[in-house]
């Protein structure tokens, strides 16, 4: 009697756990769930941080300032500019006795004119994750971390995307992507900054707004950046969702891996499917020179390591007409083991392709991004081809 009564218990504990996650996947096939799940742009820290006073999150005085950019379709982006840390020193004094400026008059800052009027000025453009802002969790830690390999010649300008902290609008694909490009137009009109000089650098959701606005640079007006720095990609959201568990812990489509109809019937209602793997082979293919470098962590238990070697293959296969084989890419392209390290692999095509792939065994999905495994890549996009010989070699 017992024993049945147990079965029966359990019987109705699994359906109903069942019932609530149909329930739940059902709620996330409509647009408003969809949005506030997939950008989770509404979680941030700013009830108890301000994020017009960067010294809070350890920066110097004036180190950090904040600036807008205003986007094509009228929407204003909140944004940091970073100045390095070396060149910080050398103009401490003017910096530290600027009044503060606000946002809206940053062009009339000092460290607009240290980004400006220097030229060997480098900047990188930093398209953070989902959540939270440009002050969240590790991300202040990695501004500091990016111009480490340059400390006296390496910006950075961090975006919120529209929606996020301080920025105006609701996120979509398409607005992420426009944002973007606001960003990167934004340097090279007003900071005349040249494309050679910028890095686009992404992590997670970041890698696909990266990753799509370098394809519309090079689609639409042949233009063309230092580097592009993917930092725990995926190669679209529908096949992500299909393993992804947020922080690791609840999945998504992942328990529907026995019936894969209905993991396809709910794909079907993606809003924003974020096709990377499409973007980045349009971008290599349009590339006359491209420059792209693909990082991820194996022990990221938020999206698999799997999907920086797909983007990979992807990438590679389209500097060939014909396309490639794994087994003739295998044959081809440069591996180092760098064992406690990781790996790193280099696909070299026509002498100006360059794309390379570094797993690496720890820094998780966040953490990551601080490590000097990204820095040494950053200054790397930055240094001349001639000093870059030595990677192509091993």
């Amino acid at each position: 009697m017992t024993r049945g009564i147990s079965l029966k218990q359990a019987y109705w504990f699994l359906a109903a756990c069942g019932a609530l996650y149909i329930a739940f996947i059902s709620i996330l096939c409509t647009s408003w769930a969809q949005k506030h799940a997939l950008y989770v742009h509404k979680i941030h820290t700013m009830w108890w941080q301000d994020l017009a006073k960067p010294e809070q999150f350890g920066f110097l005085k004036n180190q950090v300032q904040p600036l807008h950019i205003t986007t094509p379709d009228g929407e204003v982006l909140f944004a940091w500019h970073v100045v390095p840390i070396a060149k910080y020193i050398a103009n401490e004094e003017s910096l530290i006795g600027e009044q503060n400026i606000s946002a809206t008059r940053f062009t009339e800052s000092r460290g607009f004119d240290s980004l400006s009027r220097d030229p060997k000025s480098c900047l990188v453009i930093n398209f953070h994750g989902n959540a939270g802002t440009v002050a969240q969790g590790w991300r202040t830690d990695a501004y500091r971390s990016l111009s480490s390999g340059a400390s006296e010649k390496i910006h950075v300008l961090a975006i919120d995307y529209r929606g996020f902290g301080l920025s105006t609008g609701t996120p979509s694909e398409q607005g992420l992507i426009t944002d973007g490009i606001a960003a990167v137009q934004w340097a090279m009109d007003v900071a005349k900054i040249p494309p050679e000089r910028i890095a686009l650098v992404g992590q997670s959701l970041g890698t696909a707004v990266a990753a799509a606005v370098a394809e519309h640079f090079v689609r639409v007006s042949k233009v063309e950046f230092a580097g592009v720095v993917l930092i725990a990609a995926f190669s679209d959201m529908p096949t992500l969702l299909l393993t992804y568990a947020i922080k690791g812990l609840i999945p998504i489509l992942s328990p529907l891996r026995p019936y894969p109809r209905l993991q396809r019937f709910f794909s079907g209602f993606l809003r924003d499917t974020w096709d990377t793997s499409s973007r980045i082979a349009s971008l290599v293919r349009r590339s006359q020179k491209v420059n792209l470098h693909l990082i991820h962590s194996k022990d990221d238990f938020e999206i698999s390591w799997k999907h920086s070697e797909a983007l990979f293959y992807a990438a590679a296969n389209a500097t060939s007409p014909l396309g490639l084989t794994i087994k003739q890419m295998e044959a081809v392209k440069l591996r180092q083991d760098l064992h406690e390290g990781g790996s790193f692999e280099i696909w070299n095509a026509d002498g100006m392709k360059r794309i390379t792939k570094q797993i690496v065994r720890y820094g998780g999905h966040n953490r990551i991004t601080t490590y000097p495994c990204i820095a040494r890549t950053v200054q790397h996009v930055f240094e001349p081809p001639d000093q870059d010989k030595q990677w192509d070699d091993r």
